[in-house]
């Protein structure tokens, strides 16, 4: 029986932000790739900041220095955070289901400035029962150590959780644990997976 349903929020709840963010460090003379290196392919962020083994401060800082901005940490974190904005679709359905008896809950590779950031703009997590996040745990998806963590904050074994990325790489963990897991192909489809299982959306 399905008791609890993993959202995702870069690019589902909050669709733009990583787009965004990517754009304003265009405005500040940093090319595409020389952002995309830094923010989204590099081991400092994939390996060692979203793993809990930088702080804010560091990996900011290391970002300044790679990117030669005259900005502080605090001044590109808040650059990142400036560009978010949510679906109202994606929370009309936590809240439909949520009503309808299951836990809507968040299992996400992050990192610390975004998260609470995003907390402070949005109240976000007031929309879920439990969160997991990889800095939280020191292990990124697809270890079944932060999918295992989840079960416990969700309080339901791991067959009763649906998970769904985009990434195909980081459904083992999940699938590993018993956790029902598909491949995310975009919202209106994931919500027919869900139906398809029982769930009240």
């Amino acid at each position: 029986m399905i008791l609890a349903i993993t959202f995702d929020l870069d690019g589902v709840y909050f669709p733009n932000g990583k787009g965004n963010f990517i754009k304003a460090l265009g405005g500040l003379g940093i090319p595409e790739d020389e952002a995309k290196r830094v923010f989204l392919k590099s081991d400092q962020m994939n390996k060692l900041y979203k793993c809990g083994k930088m702080s804010d401060e560091e990996y900011w800082a290391w970002a300044v220095g790679e990117w030669k901005l005259d900005k502080t940490p605090q001044e590109l974190m808040g650059l990142l955070i400036a560009g978010y904005d949510v679906n109202e679709n994606v929370i009309q359905t936590i809240k439909t289901i949520r009503a309808n008896g299951f836990k809507a809950v968040v299992c996400s590779n992050n990192f610390p400035a975004r998260v609470n950031g995003l907390q402070d703009r949005f109240r976000f997590l007031d929309n879920f029962d439990a969160s997991v996040f990889s800095y939280e745990v020191g292990e990124c998806k697809p270890s079944e150590v932060i999918f295992s963590e989840l079960t416990k904050r969700a309080g339901v074994s791991a067959e009763s959780i649906v998970f769904a990325d985009d990434n195909p790489d980081n459904l083992s963990g999940a699938k590993n644990l018993g956790i029902i897991t598909f491949l995310y192909e975009g919202f209106d489809k994931f919500i027919e997976q869900l139906k398809g299982l029982g769930v009240g959306v």
